[in-house]
C-alpha cells in the first residue's frame, strides 16, 4: 500500500522525471529549423542557376553561412571551421556538411565578414529577426551579402581599400559606417538631392539623361573634400551596387528561374517577379525622396542601384570592368556620358560644312 504522502506527491515526481531526462540519457542535438533549411538550400540553388550572369567569376566564390538562432549558430559550406564547432553531419537538403556552436552574434544580424577563422562569411540571423523577414527578400539579401564575398575576394581587395586613406588609423573597419562625411551640411545635401532626382527621371526614360546626372554628380564632388568624395564613390560602389545586385538576381530569376518546390511552399513566398518590382520601385521612391541629412549613409543604397542601372543601359560592359576600376561609380557615369565637342577645337575637314560636326550639349 502506498502512504498518502508519497501518493500526494507522485504528480509532482512524474513532472519532475518528465522536464529531465534521466542520468545518462542523451540530450537530443540542435538541428537547423526546417524554414531555414529551406531558406538556405533555395538561396544555394538560385546562385548555381544564376552562375555568371550577372558578374564574371561569382559562380567561382565560396559562399559560407553562419546562420545565427536564439540559442545556437549553424555553419553552412565553410572550408576551414575553428575548433568551436562540432559536426551535426551532412545535410540531405542543403547538400552540404552542417556545424553547430553555442550562439555568439546577434540574432538580427545581416552582415559579411571573417567571422569564422579569417574567411569571409555570411552572418544572418532568420528571417523573422531580420529587416528582411519575408523569405524571398531574405533569400535575395543573402546574395547580396554574397555579393560582398566576391568583392572582398577580388586579389589585393583588402590593400585597396587601406591605399583609400580614409580609416584614420581604425583597423576595425568601423570607419566604413561611421566616417564624418557631411550628410548634414545643407550645400552637401542639396545638391545630393538634385543628383539623385536627376538620376530618377533618367531611369524613369528609355535612354538619355547620362550626362544631366554627370554633371549633377560633378558638382556634388566640388562641394565636398576630395577624401570625402572618395569615400561616398566608395560607399556607391560596394553598398549601392550590392543593392543592385539584389534586383538583377531577382529580375533574372523572374525570367527562366523556378523556385523550389518547397520554397514556393513557404507561407510567406512571394515570386521572384513580384519582389524585383518591389525592390526597383522602393528604390525609384527612394531617389525622388532622398533626406541625406535623416538618411546618412542608407543613402548610398538607392543611389549606387540606380547608377549601376544607368550604366547597364548606356554602358552595358561596365560589369566587365567592375573590379578592374574598384571603389568608384563617378568614374564610369563620366564614361557614359555624352562629351560636349566644341567645334572651334574640330576643323572641318575638306568638304565638310562646319554645321555637319555632332556637337552634344550638356543638359
Amino acid at each position: 500500500m502506498i502512504p498518502p504522502l508519497l501518493l500526494r506527491l507522485l504528480p509532482l515526481l512524474f513532472c519532475l522525471l518528465t522536464m529531465h531526462p534521466a542520468r545518462g540519457q542523451a540530450v537530443p542535438e540542435p538541428s537547423l529549423p526546417s524554414a531555414d533549411r529551406i531558406r538556405l538550400a533555395e538561396a544555394f540553388r538560385l546562385k548555381a542557376w544564376i552562375g555568371e550572369r550577372v558578374w564574371p567569376g561569382w559562380s567561382r566564390t565560396i559562399f559560407p553561412v553562419l546562420l545565427v538562432t536564439r540559442d545556437q549558430e549553424f555553419l553552412v559550406g565553410h572550408p576551414a571551421p575553428s575548433d568551436d564547432f562540432r559536426p551535426l553531419g551532412r545535410d540531405a537538403l542543403l547538400g552540404q556538411e552542417v556545424l553547430v556552436r553555442k550562439r555568439v552574434f546577434p540574432p538580427n544580424l545581416m552582415a559579411t565578414f571573417p567571422a569564422v577563422n579569417g574567411i569571409s562569411t555570411v552572418v544572418v540571423g532568420q528571417a523573422p529577426n531580420t529587416d528582411s523577414p519575408q523569405s524571398t527578400a531574405w533569400v535575395l539579401t543573402l546574395l547580396h551579402e554574397h555579393f560582398h564575398q566576391w568583392q572582398s575576394g577580388a586579389p589585393g581587395y583588402f590593400a585597396s581599400v587601406d591605399s583609400l586613406g580614409l580609416s584614420g588609423g581604425d583597423k576595425t573597419g568601423m570607419w566604413m559606417l561611421n566616417y564624418p562625411f557631411p550628410y548634414a551640411k545643407p550645400a552637401v545635401a542639396g545638391q545630393f538631392r538634385t543628383l539623385s532626382r536627376s538620376l530618377a527621371r533618367a531611369l524613369d526614360t528609355s535612354q538619355g539623361g547620362a550626362d544631366t546626372v554627370a554633371a549633377a554628380q560633378s558638382r556634388l564632388a566640388s562641394l565636398v573634400s576630395p577624401d570625402e568624395f572618395r569615400y561616398l564613390d566608395f560607399q556607391l560602389w560596394q553598398e549601392g551596387v550590392a543593392r543592385y545586385t539584389e534586383l538583377r538576381v531577382a529580375e533574372l530569376a523572374a525570367s527562366g528561374y523556378q523556385p523550389d518546390a518547397q520554397f514556393a511552399a513557404l507561407p510567406d513566398f512571394r515570386p521572384y517577379g513580384r519582389q524585383a518590382a518591389t525592390i526597383r520601385a522602393a528604390m525609384l521612391r527612394e531617389l525622388k525622396d532622398v533626406k541625406l541629412a535623416e538618411q546618412r549613409r542608407v543613402a548610398v543604397y538607392a543611389m549606387g542601384a540606380g547608377l549601376a542601372l544607368l550604366l547597364d543601359r548606356e554602358q552595358p560592359e561596365w560589369r566587365m570592368r567592375y573590379l578592374e576600376q574598384p571603389f568608384t561609380l563617378s568614374k564610369p557615369v563620366e564614361a557614359a556620358a555624352p562629351k560636349q565637342v566644341d567645334i572651334q577645337d574640330k576643323p572641318a575637314t575638306p568638304g565638310e560644312r562646319v554645321s555637319d560636326i555632332p556637337v552634344h550639349h550638356q543638359k
